[in-house]
């Protein structure tokens, strides 16, 4: 592709760990070098990959409120926009999480705005390789071979924080912010458009994008790349990158590539799993019948003190040790699904406490990233999974890592990555799952090493 000074064509923000990653999955495989970084790259780490066309940061800001947005986003967006790439990218969840209080799109497209000043802010959500579609405006995502409105999606419909209760994906985000007007955008429609209430100059102008085959999500790399000049910001899923790439290929900038193999079986792993998800909860069983031991994470400790939650790392941590001399894997997991009891006890003592939601959720994911970094360092393993997607970015901070690579793939977006770090965790293989994703042996096939069945 045509070079610029720095290399970079791409750089992209994650508002979670295991999104971001899977953007970079999706870059690198197609043979455009990327690396995700857990925080805006220095000058000096830039320099020791000069072949990269391609970075991403992680964040939790899916969690975040939009004050928290006001404090950090102005000044991340603006120093991903100096390494002057040719579109930046604020990756949300594919499934649309979010609110207006919590991990706001709508608040981002505002700051996103201001900072690039863009003529229109494309919105990309859909995957259709990842079973994400829209249509007319309407979303639909896939869960168990089977495909349901947004709305009324068995998972989503049900998500403890962001429960999705409209599939149209402009009124979704409209709730988020008074301030901007949509459009749909359709695969048919000419290289411009306007929005249909006109130009309003005060406000925000975006659009929606229909892509639900492999032409459409094809035209809407062709859109985004055409126009990226004047719409150099764009909100949306790793189905950015995957549009992307399908234009890069048909125009040849890119040529197809053939995935890498498995890195082949280890001799033990460990995971550590923060969702709730009925997914994850399928993924635990699947383990628990086939060389995993599984391991509860009281989460109701972490509810209370510093003193209690080091106690409950302690006890979770011995336990790992224990089954890894055994001869099992440990699988630290905090609840079997949306139905399972501690969820409930859990939803008590966090109120009981008095204290946010997001706090709690912090507790929980960095103590999981601290027992798994004590069972690595003391065990000597070094192949590990972070399941859910709040989970992987909390815990993954507890690690020491700097940025991550992609390895082998398994399903789209949740690739076997490769740790960089300045500590004993650089090497280290590791993967990141979103709590929705993933084959009922997930957990077994990143034991075996990845690549595509």
């Amino acid at each position: 592709m045509t070079q610029t000074p720095n290399n970079i064509k791409l750089a992209w923000y994650g508002d979670d760990f295991t999104g971001a990653a899977a953007t970079m999955e999706v870059l690198q495989f197609a043979g455009m070098p990327a690396m995700l970084f857990l925080e805006v790259p220095t000058d000096e780490q830039l320099a020791r990959y000069p072949e990269l066309q391609a970075v991403g940061v992680a964040s939790t800001a899916r969690t975040k409120s939009p004050e928290w947005m006001d404090e950090n986003l102005p000044a991340i967006f603006t120093a991903l926009r100096d390494l002057d790439p040719e579109l930046l990218h604020y990756k949300i969840c594919s499934t649309l999480d979010s609110s207006p209080t919590s991990g706001s799109i709508g608040h981002v497209m505002e700051i996103g705005a201001q900072v690039a000043n863009p003529d229109e802010i494309p919105v990309l959500v859909a995957a259709p390789q990842m079973g994400r579609y829209q249509i007319f405006g309407h979303f639909f995502a896939a869960h168990n071979d089977q495909v349901y409105r947004l709305d009324r999606h068995p998972v989503m419909s049900r998500h403890p924080v962001t429960p999705m209760h409209e599939s149209d994906v402009a009124r979704h985000l409209s709730a988020q912010s008074e301030h901007i007007d949509y459009y749909v955008w359709t695969a048919e429609a000419p290289a411009q458009q306007t929005p249909s209430t006109g130009e309003v100059f005060d406000r925000v102008k975006a659009f929606t994008m229909d892509s639900f085959d492999a032409a459409t999500e094809t035209k809407a790399g062709e859109h985004l790349w055409v126009n990226r000049a004047a719409n150099s910001f764009v909100i949306g899923s790793q189905g950015v990158e995957y549009a992307l790439v399908r234009h890069w290929i048909e125009t040849g900038a890119l040529s197809e590539q053939h995935p890498p193999a498995s890195v082949g079986r280890t001799q033990r792993m460990v995971t550590v799993s923060g969702s709730v998800s009925p997914t994850t909860a399928d993924q635990i069983a699947w383990s628990a019948a086939n060389g995993f031991e599984t391991i509860r994470f009281d989460t109701t400790q972490a509810c209370q003190d510093a003193a209690a939650i080091e106690a409950e790392v302690e006890r979770v941590v011995a336990a790992s040790l224990a089954a890894i001399e055994n001869g099992a894997d440990p699988l630290i997991f905090t609840a079997s699904g949306p139905d399972d009891p501690a969820v409930a006890k859990f939803a008590a003592a966090q109120k009981a406490s008095g204290k946010s939601a997001s706090e709690i959720n912090q507790n929980i994911g960095e103590a999981l990233g601290a027992s798994l970094l004590r069972i690595l360092t003391q065990s000597g393993i070094r192949r590990a999974v972070i399941s859910g997607g709040d989970t992987s970015g909390h815990a993954t901070q507890q690690l020491g890592i700097f940025a991550l690579s992609a390895l082998a793939p398994t399903i789209p977006g949740a690739a076997l990555f490769k740790a960089h770090a300045n500590g004993p965790m650089d090497g280290l293989e590791l993967a990141l799952k979103g709590g929705q994703m993933g084959s009922r042996d997930y957990f077994g096939w990143i034991r075996d090493g990845g690549g595509l069945r």
